[in-house]
């Protein structure tokens, strides 16, 4: 884990070996995407249902506007 990504501002729901944001740099995500992982990620140690609903919102961003459909 690199120093920037080792300190947590606020709370302990990304208590992780890989931080959300290192996948996501890592694997040059977009916005949406990266919000996908990031909620997902922590929604059983933060928001629980909430953070899932907005993984989905997310995924239907993704759906709406690369894909053309409407979720």
């Amino acid at each position: 884990m690199s120093k920037k990504t080792h300190k947590q501002v606020g709370g302990n729901h990304y208590d992780l070996t890989i931080q959300p944001i290192e996948y996501i740099m890592v694997n040059g995500l977009g916005f949406c995407e990266g919000n996908v992982v990031k909620y997902i990620t922590r929604h059983q140690d933060k928001n629980g249902a909430e953070d899932v609903r907005k993984t989905i919102q997310y995924c239907n961003y993704i759906l709406e506007e690369v894909y053309g459909e409407d979720p």
